[in-house]
């Protein structure tokens, strides 16, 4: 079988019943399609690599009274063609109607240093036993909320930014984005989006289930967004930032042809669809990041039209990737303002939603999804849900509002991370040394206190390699499952 899958099949979601199929080929490939069970579908050319085309086809697949089982296989250039591991044909669940959807979340698929990487074992493992576990009990959905990539090493890979790395500040800020450093840049996006991908259970999960994704800084590079004006404006910043867009747009978003985005022509990818009961809601949190702002006010705009109408059935389900309820870093920061070494501690204390500059927004993100969720529990029993990872650990919180005698809560759960270790013991003692979980108060009135919450069966931090199940049960609480590494089988249900 001569026609190789260089990356892919990649199965998306962007709507109740609309499934992409994504993959990079050859360039030498003149023409793809996707053979289903339901028939044949053509894929178009969306986008061009150093080494290949980027390919998309949608299908809708409409649920029916009883689940479905869909089988496919990739036709290049007429023949059946095979990925990296010689498969030729997979397969993905179609809930039935009524069926309650079991959904996974995940995120941190990498590492951020070699060293890390090296110290290891079996760094694939969360990913095999997910897909055992999808064979004896299908997934329905894969949500991966940020760092899907861990593109850092590009500071030591691609020889020009290591020697543009040499360069005084002031030089640095001045310099242009060569020719040469651009062509670099675009086939080491391309290259680690091959290898990192091309793991046999997780390249298996991603062709077999639909998954939907949004970045946060190490898809670009560690703490983009948090860096101060004069780095973050620089060329050299932009055209690293312009190339890890490009990539995040064709292998994570499947292009700006998504469905599912809320403003196709604005410079971010927030998105959101509903899928069997839940109104799904991305934030983007990095293409228009700042040290003085986290989403853009015309993110704010979509998102807040969006919302406003989802005010009627579901629970929603919002992916943050940075946690919106965690610890508080605000002592270690103002300790770092006031020393030489804030700037180079900006990327770890800026990048929370709790850093100063950003604690304005925070509020203004949990009131509105207070306000959504008070309006949504006047038709029913709905949830609000915040999905988050990025810490590398496992955790839940809770948002209580009590104004007005009202009984309103928003969630939070962290899975963090699939594949990045958890901090090891004694860093961990440190992190706890500078920083605290004291319930928070929100309000004048103490009415909106925020919480760290213990899971069951769990300590308050779940430190070991993590992805969490969501799954409503018999009893009609949501079930949160953290499946770790460790012994504990940390777990959660969330009243409506």
């Amino acid at each position: 079988m001569a026609n190789k899958i260089l990356v892919g099949p990649l199965l998306g979601l962007e709507s109740e019943s609309l499934y992409t199929f994504c993959l990079l080929t050859d360039r030498s490939v003149s023409s793809v399609k996707v053979m289903t069970d339901a028939g044949e579908l053509v894929a178009n050319a969306v986008g061009d690599t150093p080494r290949g085309k980027f390919w998309r086809a949608e299908g809708s697949f409409a649920a029916k009274p009883l689940y479905q089982k869909i089988t496919y296989q990739v036709k290049l250039d007429n023949e059946i063609a095979a990925d990296g591991q010689a498969r030729d044909a997979w397969t993905f669940y179609v809930p039935g109607q009524n069926e309650k959807p079991l959904l996974a979340y995940a995120s941190c698929n990498g590492f951020s240093t070699f060293d890390l990487r090296n110290k290891t074992d079996d760094p694939y493992r969360l990913w095999r036993e997910m897909a055992q576990s999808h064979a004896r009990i299908p997934y329905s959905l894969l949500l991966m909320g940020g760092d899907q990539l861990y593109a850092d090493s590009v500071w030591n890979d691609v020889t020009t930014l290591k020697k543009w790395g040499e360069l005084s500040r002031k030089r640095k800020v001045a310099q242009a984005a060569s020719k040469e450093m651009l062509g670099q840049l675009e086939r080491f996006y391309e290259r680690i989006y091959r290898e990192r991908w091309a793991d046999p259970d997780m390249s298996l999960m991603l062709a077999s289930v639909p998954s939907v994704m949004m970045w946060d800084d190490h898809d670009i590079f560690d703490g983009w967004g948090s860096y101060p004006k004069d780095l973050h404006e620089c060329d050299v910043y932009q055209a690293i930032f312009g190339v890890a867009r490009r990539y995040f747009e064709l292998f994570q978003m499947r292009t700006k042809a998504n469905h599912s985005l809320l403003n196709p022509s604005a410079e971010h990818y927030g998105f959101a669809f509903t899928f069997r009961g839940y109104h799904i809601l991305a934030l983007d949190n990095r293409a228009e990041r700042t040290l003085t702002q986290v989403m853009s006010e015309q993110q704010w705009s979509d998102i807040n039209t969006y919302l406003s109408k989802t005010v009627q059935g579901g629970d929603l389900l919002v992916l943050s990737a940075v946690p919106v309820i965690y610890r508080d870093f605000s002592f270690t920061e103002s300790v770092f303002d006031t020393t030489p070494w804030s700037e180079e501690l900006t990327d770890d204390l800026k990048d929370h939603w709790r850093a100063k500059e950003h604690q304005g927004e925070r509020a203004r993100l949990i009131m509105r999804l207070l306000d959504n969720t008070k309006a949504r529990q006047q038709h029913g029993k709905y949830r609000t849900l915040l999905l988050s990872g990025d810490v590398h650990l496992g955790c839940l919180g809770v948002i209580n509002d009590n104004r007005a005698g009202a009984n309103v809560k928003i969630h939070q759960v962290v899975s963090s991370g699939i594949v990045h270790p958890a901090p090891s013991r004694i860093a961990w003692i440190g992190i706890m040394a500078v920083t605290n979980d004291d319930d928070e108060f929100l309000n004048e009135e103490h009415t909106i206190r925020i919480s760290m919450l213990k899971p069951f069966s769990s300590d308050k931090y779940i430190r070991s390699r993590n992805y969490v199940s969501l799954k409503e049960g018999t009893d009609e609480k949501l079930w949160v499952n953290w499946l770790c590494e460790q012994k504990d089988h940390p777990a959660y249900p969330l009243e409506s």
